[in-house]
C-alpha cells in the first residue's frame, strides 16, 4: 500500500522549501484550469507505461494527485508496481487542495 499525504502537509512541505516531485495524472485541460505545478502525466500514460518524463524519480520520493484522489491512487499502485520506491497519493486532490489552502 502506498503513503498518503494531505493538503496541509503537503503546503507545509512546499512553503518550507523542501524539493518535492509532483506527478498530475489530471488530463491537459484540468491542468490548465489549476494546477501546483506537477509534471503532467495523465492517468492513461501510466496504464500504458508511458513514464519517460519520471523514469529518474524511481527512487525519489513522488506525490500523485488528480482531480479527487481517486485516480492518483490508482496511479500509486501502478507505479509502485512498477518499481517507484516512494509514491505518495494526495489525499482529496486539487478538490481538497482547494478547499484547504487559501
Amino acid at each position: 500500500m502506498f503513503n498518503t499525504i494531505t493538503p496541509e502537509e503537503l503546503k507545509a512541505k512546499i512553503d518550507a522549501g523542501a524539493s518535492v516531485n509532483l506527478v498530475d495524472v489530471r488530463e491537459p485541460h484540468e491542468n490548465a484550469e489549476f494546477n501546483i505545478g506537477g509534471t503532467l502525466l495523465p492517468l492513461g500514460k501510466v496504464q500504458t507505461m508511458q513514464i519517460d518524463d519520471i523514469e529518474d524519480l524511481r527512487n525519489e520520493e513522488v506525490i500523485v494527485y488528480c482531480r479527487s484522489g481517486v485516480r492518483s491512487s490508482q496511479a500509486a499502485m501502478m507505479l509502485q508496481q512498477m518499481g517507484f520506491t516512494n509514491v505518495i497519493n494526495l489525499t482529496g486532490g486539487m478538490v481538497a487542495w482547494q478547499e484547504k489552502i487559501k
